[in-house]
């Protein structure tokens, strides 16, 4: 990550590989302070200056490119305080005939690590404090409406700059679904629905499994 981001490496970054991170768990980000970017961990789930606790209103894991600016929980960190979030892929949900939900693994048809563009924020009360951020998000392009209406915003090592604001103003135009042939995605097993699982299994083709049992 310090060679791909060009950014200095933090003390305590989150443990990897992990294959099932969930809302409130460590995830790496980019943040740029003078010109020089810095690889730190952030709780995934922005918490707004006025939670009096961490758990003090909706967990905030997303953020809505369309309303992002207007909200106040985002609107001030849009502006100051943007990142960037690297994942190798994630997760998403259908559901079938009975309402049971169906997981699916979602990664870049070219292999390469996803960028994910990130508001984040820092929070103190009462001696506890967190550095916590969102992923930004958009109605989904062609290649994602068969298994959601939303995808998160992703970004290309060219829009690094101008989304930490490094370039100046101008990261709105940033805020847009992915090509159509960006995304590819297969169904996996449901023990992902489970935040106890672990394991590079989880990221396994179902026909893969179905094919060995």
């Amino acid at each position: 990550m310090a060679q791909v981001f060009d950014a200095q490496l933090g003390n305590d970054l989150p443990d990897v590989p992990n294959y099932n991170i969930c809302p409130t768990n460590q995830v790496h980000a980019i943040t740029s302070q003078d010109g020089i970017r810095h690889v730190t961990s952030m709780r995934w789930g922005f918490i707004p200056h006025w939670y009096k606790k961490p758990a003090g209103g909706p967990l905030l894991i997303n953020a809505r490119g369309e309303t992002i600016a207007e909200k106040p929980a985002f609107r001030a960190a849009v502006r100051e305080r943007r990142c960037l979030i690297p994942a190798t892929g994630f997760y998403e949900w259908t559901k079938d005939a009975d309402e049971s939900r169906l997981p699916w693994y979602i990664h870049r048809t070219d292999g390469a690590p996803i960028t994910f563009a990130g508001v984040w924020q820092n929070w103190e009360r009462d001696g506890e404090a967190h550095t916590t951020c969102a992923i930004v998000t958009t109605g989904a392009g062609q290649g994602m409406q068969a298994i959601h209406h939303r995808e998160p915003v992703t970004l290309q090592s060219q829009d690094y700059a101008l989304w930490l604001g490094e370039e100046g103003k101008g990261a709105v135009k940033l805020l847009r679904h992915a090509l159509e042939d960006h995304f590819t995605f297969f169904r996996v097993s449901r023990n992902v629905n489970s935040n106890r699982a672990k394991g590079a299994e989880l990221i396994t083709p179902l026909s893969v499994i179905d094919d060995s049992a």
